[in-house]
């Protein structure tokens, strides 16, 4: 009723007048296209997903609707008050609500300012990329006119038992126990259902890691950031008939959900049945049919759909073939992926059947795997929907099928994870209690977003929380001690049922243990017969019970409650063998397996070596064999000993991560002591590190007294992380942690560590970690008070010119030690520069200062220049480089160059000073009082118009020794002139760059007449000088008196022309330590010539051959002769 009485119009009116929009239109020209029906229905469509999309700036959605005149005042208020109460869902729901009743022009503003907010909100930008896509008119793939067909009355008693049936199997959730009493609890599904998190897409389909420990380590990354930025939300309601699944044809639509072992996708599966058999969802959909795969292994004979479905739903009997006829109206689920025995792979080359033997009738004879093929593919019965979940394992086998919609379950997050305590305990002190400890723990409370480990932490916590003669301090802080007692509670409540519970639990943990091995989760009557098992009480109190169905006799299958109890068990049993075999062999041979399956029973068996997790289980299974504890402790010193010094690859730096968490479970001081104790650097760049990796690293670091380097640069720690790492930062001499993402909370708590009066850090990087202003009165704290901190590394963040004027005031600070400030890429203009110079004229510790990639201009430098002349300024490194500077600041940084004292290294790269720029320049440089040592003026749009400036600066200059002309135009007749200065008696250069510069074998005769000068360092990369031009400097290369130490000829043009006279005058070089002949055209033809001239070149320290045209032989020729003398490199 809103839209036509605020309007005075029917949408439908002009609806049958409208040309539909061609596909890949603008957002802007659809809009103008659509009419309000179409927009009316599309704003309808996508409101739950625009409700998550504008969440994050939903203040600016209402800012433009009230310029332009859509909200008023009040509505405006209105919406930022809900907003600044942190209430930002709720805001977004408020907003649409209030669009939608205001009618079509409100809407039609609405989507016009969201094409102007795409680029800030990925999830926006998604929802508008697919609307571009689909083009025509939105009511034709809403489809909102479809009207489920209609069932046949004598359908209508087979549905209703159906629907009966599922609701009876689906309303109850069974939950093993570890109580003799009482072995399994069953609830309402409604009341112990946790919702989970899934998102609309999949991280990694493929995975070769432990994969519980590839999602823990990105949950928290991914709930913070991407779930609130990038990653869409879908609710089970919207696996299918939404618009996160809309059919790309009239075939069908198949969904996949991925998720790790006990996150709970049978759960999902359960509660997807139930709702739809109570009517709450998907009442397009006639018939729901759920199957295990697990279920489907006992199927070992050709079968049809008809009598797959009756063998699990018998009561359709005839009725079937009916249900043939609307498929749309049916939709088959598949559970457990990763557990079928049938391998399908949609790549048919890879599939165990033949292409032909797909299946296309419900009544063709086929293999099991055929239907599942057929019915995802939608070859069998095209237009019904199909539902699969899988482990990530097992994901890849879908990559090529016709999936719609890719899901992920996250998990519990946030609120739901106390939410999940509350519902598992009845006694909500007993809740709140364990939560508390749990939420202390961050090894623990991070593992949480996972439903079954929340299961085995109430299981194993509980009853420290309600028996009084349980002490506090013996809570379990590891995963290890945490299943320890898991395990202590199975035998405290059914410990009387066995004879030899140490016997049992040798035999179960030796069938784990094979498990592990084989990757096998599933059991049967005869694995537990092979480890001479039966089915005991005690048993079924332990593992779970599963009915599989096997022809017309129903077998018994066993798995364990959790992957990870299994793994544990198979850990356990080490400890338990009367005759232990080579333990450290076994954990060796474990531990080189790749793939990740042995990583958590590593941890295990490190974990039970440790008293606090051996105690409880010893007073039942009696005390574990002393040597295998020895053993253990021993092969992880030999452990750590030999990764510490490997980490230059990430799976040596992920190996050494691996071991450092053995290290936490096993709370072995003396051990940690003895292998890390003496560690002085310790390198993880470039591997994402979650809050527990943070933790573990904490205790490393803590029983570490001797380290100088901590390297986290681009670990992604982010705030979190950071908070695990704070008590023991404070002990390093040089801790980078550039690119993590710290933020300016970050800041803080890194400000805090830094005040503490035993901080030994000289060093700190801090680049590109989303840094502000908000954060410079802490780092002026820091600046202020700290009298270790000498170098310190800001560049790549937003700290602006209101960031430096707060940090100004601390480093005209009396206290301050910095010697070293970046500052590069910060937002800054010349509006800061008299803060800067205040800092130059006054700071006596501040020698090196790099203020490149910002904006200060000529205007700022002529700021600086006036305090760089002053007598009191000590800076010697000054870069300036990409700061829009011009030949207009010539003058002042001439006057600088003239005048001060203690400049020495001076970089004006990337920037606009040109030939003009350097005859202003030259003047200052032959002054005699210049002390400029180092001169950078790459990419300076230099011609060889200011070569005779370059030329006269280098004859007379008696401080300058390196020149870096790089990325410029001086051409063959610029080098001409320069070489003539570089012959002078008087000349000083020893590094010389003309990389870039157009240079030709018309300037080689010129180049090579300076090698025998002061010249010692010579970059020539990314010219044109060709075989002809490297044949005329192998000539001056021969000569006994060449200086020439590096050669630098990467990208010009080389062939195997010009090896044989390489090699012949690197024979007799007794000078050259360092060539650079990358990205040339190099073939294996070269490969005699260039061995020739590595094995020849005495002094020759690295040669670098990478990006030629060489075989993998011929690498390997090469690559046989790296250390055939002490310190040679071949880098290929």
């Amino acid at each position: 009723m809103a839209e036509r009485s605020n309007r005075g119009e029917d949408p439908t009116s002009s609806r049958r007048m409208r040309m539909n929009p061609a596909p890949n239109s603008t957002v802007t020209e659809l809009l103008t296209k659509y009419d309000d029906y179409q927009l009316f229905q599309l704003t309808k469509f996508y409101r739950h997903r625009l409700q998550q999309a504008i969440e994050e700036a939903v203040d600016g959605v209402s800012s433009l609707l009230t310029n332009k005149w859509i909200f008023s005042g009040q509505e405006h208020r209105k919406v930022t008050e809900l907003m600044e109460k942190g209430n930002r869902v709720d805001t977004s729901k408020l907003l649409l609500s209030l669009v939608m009743e205001k009618g079509s022009q409100a809407r039609r503003v609405m989507w016009e300012s969201l094409e102007k907010m795409r680029h800030e909100l990925p999830k926006l930008d998604k929802i508008l990329k697919e609307i571009q896509e689909r083009g025509a008119d939105p009511c034709v793939y809403i489809n909102v006119n479809r009207e489920a067909s209609e069932l046949p009355s004598h359908l209508e008693d087979v549905q209703q038992k159906h629907k009966e049936t599922l609701w009876v199997q689906a309303e109850t959730l069974r939950v093993n126990t570890i109580l003799i009493k009482e072995k399994v609890k069953i609830f309402q599904l409604i009341d112990r259902y946790a919702e989970l998190t899934i998102i609309s897409n999949v991280r990694d389909r493929i995975l070769v890691e432990h994969e519980l420990l590839a999602r823990g380590r990105d949950h928290e990354k991914w709930r913070e950031k991407h779930l609130q930025r990038e990653l869409e939300k879908i609710r089970i309601d919207q696996l299918f008939q939404s618009s996160f699944s809309l059919r790309k044809s009239k075939s069908g639509s198949s969904a996949a959900v991925s998720g790790v072992p006990g996150i709970g996708k049978t759960t999902m599966v359960q509660k997807i049945v139930y709702d739809w058999a109570t009517g709450k969802i998907y009442p397009d959909f006639q018939f729901v049919f759920s199957f295990k795969f697990r279920d489907l292994n006992t199927i070992n004979c050709r079968i049809n759909l008809r009598n797959l479905i009756l063998f699990f739903y018998p009561y359709f009997g005839n009725t079937l073939g009916e249900l043939w006829k609307n498929p749309e109206g049916l939709l088959f689920i598949f559970d457990g992926l990763d557990e079928f025995k049938d391998r399908i792979d949609f790549a048919d080359n890879w599939r165990n059947t033949e292409p032909q033997s797909m299946c296309t009738d419900p009544e063709c004879w086929c293999e099991v795997s055929d239907i599942v093929y057929s019915l995802i593919q939608h070859k069998l019965l095209p237009g019904c929907s199909v539902l699969v979940t899988s482990r990530p394992t097992a994901l890849h086998l879908l990559e090529k099928a016709e999936i719609s919609v890719w899901a992920e379950i996250l998990g519990i997050v946030g609120d739901e994870r106390k939410e999940y305590f509350n519902k598992f305990f009845e006694d909500q002190a007993v809740a709140a209690a364990v939560f508390k400890h749990v939420e202390e723990n961050e090894i623990l409370y991070t593992m949480c977003y996972n439903p079954s480990y929340c299961w085995i932490l109430g299981l194993s916590l509980g009853p420290f929380f309600t028996q009084r003669n349980r002490k506090q301090q013996q809570v379990p802080k590891t995963i290890t001690q945490l299943y320890s007692y898991y395990i202590y509670n199975i035998l405290k409540n059914h410990g009387r049922e066995i004879e030899s519970p140490r016997d049992v639990f040798l035999k179960l943990g030796e069938m784990a243990f094979t498990g592990v091995s084989e990757k096998k989760i599933v059991f049967r009557n005869g694995d537990l017969i092979k480890y001479n098992l039966q089915p005991s009480q005690f048993l079924s109190g332990f593992l779970m019970e599963l009915l599989e169905r096997d022809d017309s006799i129903q077998s018994v299958v066993y798995t364990f409650p959790h992957l990870t109890i299994q793994e544990f068990l198979a850990a356990l049993a080490q400890f338990l063998t009367p005759r232990p075999n080579d333990i450290q062999k076994l954990l060796s041979e474990a531990d080189s397996e790749e793939d990740g399956r042995y990583e958590i029973f590593l941890r295990f068996v490190v974990g039970l070596s440790s008293p606090q997790s051996a105690r409880p289980l010893e007073e039942f299974l009696s005390p574990f064999l002393h040597q295998t504890t020895c053993q253990v402790i021993d092969w992880v010193k030999e452990k750590v000993k030999g990764q510490i010094g490997n980490t230059a690859t990430e799976t040596g730096k992920r190996n050494l991560l691996n071991t450092f968490h053995c290290l936490y479970e096993s709370q072995n001081k003396a051990l940690a002591q003895a292998t890390v104790g003496s560690l002085e650097t310790l390198a993880f760049s470039g591997l994402r590190l979650t809050p527990i990796d943070c933790a573990v690293l904490s205790l490393v670091l803590g029983r570490c007294d001797t380290i100088k380097h901590l390297d986290l640069n681009q670990c992604y720690i982010q705030c979190e992380g950071l908070q695990r790492l704070e008590n023991v930062l404070y002990k390093c001499q040089r801790l980078s942690l550039s690119f993590n993402e710290l933020g300016d909370s970050g800041v803080k708590l890194l400000s805090a560590a830094l005040r503490n009066p035993g901080c030994k850090i000289q060093e700190l990087n801090l680049t590109n970690n989303n840094l502000t202003d908000s954060c410079a009165k802490d780092l002026s704290s820091v600046i202020s008070t700290n009298q270790s901190l000498t170098d310190l590394d800001l560049g790549g963040n937003r700290l602006g010119d209101a960031g430096v004027k707060l940090l100004s005031v601390a480093l005209r600070n009396l206290g301050c030690k910095i010697q070293r400030l970046s500052l590069t890429n910060n937002n800054l203009t010349d509006s800061c520069a008299k803060d800067l110079s205040s800092v130059i004229s006054t700071n006596q510790s501040l020698t090196d200062l790099d203020l490149g990639g910002n904006r200060l201009g000529d205007a700022g430098v002529k700021l600086l220049s006036v305090a760089l002349r002053n007598l009191g300024c000590k800076i010697q490194r000054l870069s300036l480089t990409n700061n829009n500077l011009t030949d207009s600041c010539a003058k002042d940084l001439s006057s600088v160059i003239s005048t001060n004292q203690s400049l020495t290294d001076l970089d004006l790269g990337e920037n606009q000073l040109g030939d003009a720029g350097v005859k202003l320049l030259s003047v200052a440089l032959r002054n005699l009082g210049c002390t400029i040592q180092r001169l950078s003026l790459t990419n300076n749009n230099l011609t060889d118009s200011c070569a005779k400036d370059l030329s006269s600066v280098i004859s007379t200059n008696q401080s300058l020794t390196d020149l870096d002309l790089g990325g410029n135009r001086l051409g063959d007749a610029g080098v001409k002139l320069l070489s003539v200065a570089l012959r002078n008696l008087g000349c000083k250069i020893q590094r010389l760059s003309l990389g870039d510069n157009t240079l030709t074998d018309s300037c080689a005769e010129d180049l090579a007449s300076v090698f025998n000068h002061s010249l010692t360092d010579l970059n020539l990369y990314g010219n044109k000088l060709g075989d002809s031009g490297v044949k005329r400097l192998s000539v001056a290369l021969r000569g006994s008196d060449c200086k020439i130490q590096k050669l630098h000829l990467r990208d010009n043009d080389l062939s195997d022309s010009c090896t044989e006279d390489l090699a012949s005058a690197l024979s007799t070089n007794r000078s050259l330590t360092d060539l650079d002949l990358r990205f040339n055209r190099f073939t294996d033809r070269s490969v005699p010539a260039l061995c020739r001239l590595i094995l020849t070149c005495r002094t020759l320290n690295v040669i670098e051959l990478r990006g030629n045209r060489f075989s993998s032989h011929g690498e390997n020729q090469l690559e046989s002769l790296q250390g055939t003398r002490p310190g040679l490199r071949v880098i290929m």
